[in-house]
């Protein structure tokens, strides 16, 4: 296989852990300090949404939130976008048979004010949505099924919850397969076999504990549940029947009043896949689907696209993938 020589990478430098894969290295914050109409507004979304009264409440406040500083730190950025993703998603669908076209400006301002922060569109995305959204009930336990719960929900109750929760652990235990792939690739450069098969070995583990847990989704996710009260509300305004044009933000000079065509949430802009398949060498036809995940890429927070970027660059896609050097050789191989 032809390689390309680079230095080690560090997944720390991507803001990836061996512990918790591409879930941040501290808990999310539950509060944004000082921001008590957000945090208010985060708190209460499932009862407006109950009552179609989420409009109405954005609606009767020219204000949600205070100017935008640059010592707010990630962690605060991370969580307010995390609030208006949630609210800017409930305001458009509060109602899915006849969303609205426009954000009013004292929500969309802010939203794309913290999105530009993160170096993410004004959209909800999986970083919004999963990554950035849980807590543990113990502190001291791992994240876990059964020891973790969301910071914020559109209606609430058990199947909405179950479904992200999945996700999460699936995220944490992610972990130690980015670290055993990234030994791999390390250990190759340096033509190290069998370095490069502990680190193979390492991931193989990790995607059999993320499979088994992806499999525990029916316990306390009903698929019609999901699809048909918690999905619509996650939809974008890209491709969509509804908004055709897409979604106007009033009051954001960036766009001009323009409508801004933008993806919804899905579990293709976790990076987890990608990274794998970047790791591997393993290249992929330029179909619509390939162009569909790549432009997902987008939507992930910049330092894991950075991560997928920094992977790709080291391996040529065009000669055959890192495993095919590993297989059993046959005679005529060896000879």
């Amino acid at each position: 296989m032809t390689t390309l020589h680079h230095n080690p990478l560090l997944l720390s430098a991507f803001d990836i852990s061996a512990e918790r894969g591409f879930l941040p290295t501290m808990d999310p914050l539950e509060q944004i300090p000082d921001e008590p109409v957000l945090n208010q507004l985060g708190a209460e979304l499932p009862k407006f949404l109950t009552a179609r009264q989420f409009r109405q409440f954005i609606q009767d406040r020219k204000e949600i939130m205070g100017a935008l500083t640059d010592d707010w730190g990630l962690d605060a950025f991370r969580g307010a976008m995390r609030t208006l993703s949630f609210a800017g998603h409930a305001y458009v669908w509060e109602d899915p048979d006849h969303p609205t076209s426009r954000l009013p400006a004292s929500l969309a301002v802010p939203w794309h004010g913290v999105a530009q922060q993160l170096g993410r569109p004004p959209v909800l995305s999986y970083a919004s949505y999963a990554l950035h959204n849980w807590r543990r009930l113990d502190p001291q336990k791992p994240i876990e099924l059964g020891n973790i719960v969301l910071l914020q929900n559109f209606l609430g109750g058990l199947d909405e919850e179950w479904f992200v929760l999945v996700h999460v652990e699936i995220e944490a235990k992610a972990g130690p397969g980015l670290v055993g792939l990234v030994q791999a690739q390390n250990a190759a450069q340096a033509n190290k076999e069998e370095e490069v098969l502990h680190g193979l070995r390492a991931l193989a583990t990790a995607q059999e504990a993320m499979r088994d847990t992806l499999l525990r989704m029916p316990e306390r996710c009903d698929p019609y549940i999901y699809y048909s009260r918690v999905r619509p509300y996650i939809h974008g305004w890209k491709n969509s029947q509804a908004l055709p044009e897409g979604l106007v933000y009033e009051g954001v000079a960036a766009y001009e009043e323009r409508p801004q065509q933008l993806r919804g949430e899905t579990g293709s802009q976790s990076s987890i896949v990608p990274a794998l398949d970047a790791g591997l060498g393993i290249p992929h036809a330029d179909d619509p689907l390939t162009q569909y995940l790549n432009e997902m890429r987008d939507y992930m927070p910049p330092r894991h696209r950075a991560f997928l970027t920094a992977m790709e660059a080291r391996v040529d896609v065009q000669q055959r993938p890192l495993l095919y050097r590993l297989r059993p050789r046959s005679q005529s191989e060896q000879s």
